[in-house]
């Protein structure tokens, strides 16, 4: 076996853990038939692994994970998905990212829709204030690198960017980072849009509390915790991903 063909190998719990991101991000209502995408790289790689173009989150599992290269001129595996670019770029502008989710998930996608700034009206919203960039060149597949790196330059040193009328893009220094940051993106713009449907003022974290947050309701321990607890409810759902 050549050592190019070792390189390319899913590593198991990386596949694993691709999988169980994608279920999560199924229960947590980002399914949108097949489309979307999770992947996720060791520190430091130009491979990285990502969830097949034909299956959707909800049916994710460690078999339909594939292997990607962040050179666009690699070879590319006939069951990646098309929007491969994105991730291509965002891996290649930064390489602290070793997750990257691409989703629709509804919430979200209305709210890249309208003009409004993100605020802190949940403990949710902390994480994505002033980091949460917008793109807005096109609202289409992204099929070429060109898109791709816009796209990188939007999200900038941020923690996620929306694609008006398309979804979203959200990273994170590992995929369990990626997913459940994908999760709390959704839910604070869930609540802040039905803060805006109240049709009354309403109030949002200070500075000084965002800064508490992210300190301690998002620290990492916090987030493998979350992790942990949305792995058990996956589990929950599919007893059978027990024979992974």
């Amino acid at each position: 076996m050549t050592a190019t063909t070792t390189e390319r190998r899913v590593p198991t719990r990386m596949a694993e853990q691709i999988s169980l991101g994608a279920r999560m991000l199924s229960l947590d209502g980002h399914d949108d038939f097949n489309q979307g995408q999770i992947s996720a790289r060791m520190p430091g790689s130009d491979t990285f692994y990502i969830k097949n173009a034909l299956v959707g989150f909800d049916e994710a599992s460690p078999d339909q994970i594939v292997a990607a290269d962040t050179n666009p001129a690699a070879p590319i595996d006939p069951l990646a998905p098309p929007e491969l670019p994105l991730h291509q770029a965002i891996y290649r502008a930064r390489p602290d990212v070793n997750g990257i989710v691409h989703s629709h998930a509804p919430h979200t996608l209305v709210f890249g829709a309208t003009h409004l700034t993100l605020r802190p009206v949940s403990h949710d919203g902390a994480h994505f204030v002033d980091a949460l960039g917008l793109f807005t060149l096109t609202s289409n597949t992204v099929l070429d690198q060109e898109t791709g790196e816009a796209i990188a330059h939007a999200l900038g040193d941020g923690n996620g960017v929306l694609l008006r009328n398309h979804g979203s893009v959200v990273i994170g220094r590992s995929v369990r980072h990626a997913a459940v940051f994908a999760q709390v993106l959704e839910r604070a713009c869930r609540l802040q849009l039905l803060a805006e449907q109240a049709g009354v003022p309403y109030s949002w974290s200070s500075d000084k509390d965002v800064a508490l947050k992210r300190d301690f309701i998002y620290a990492d321990l916090s987030v493998r915790s979350y992790w942990d607890y949305a792995v058990r409810r996956v589990r929950r759902t599919w007893p059978d991903i027990s024979t992974w």
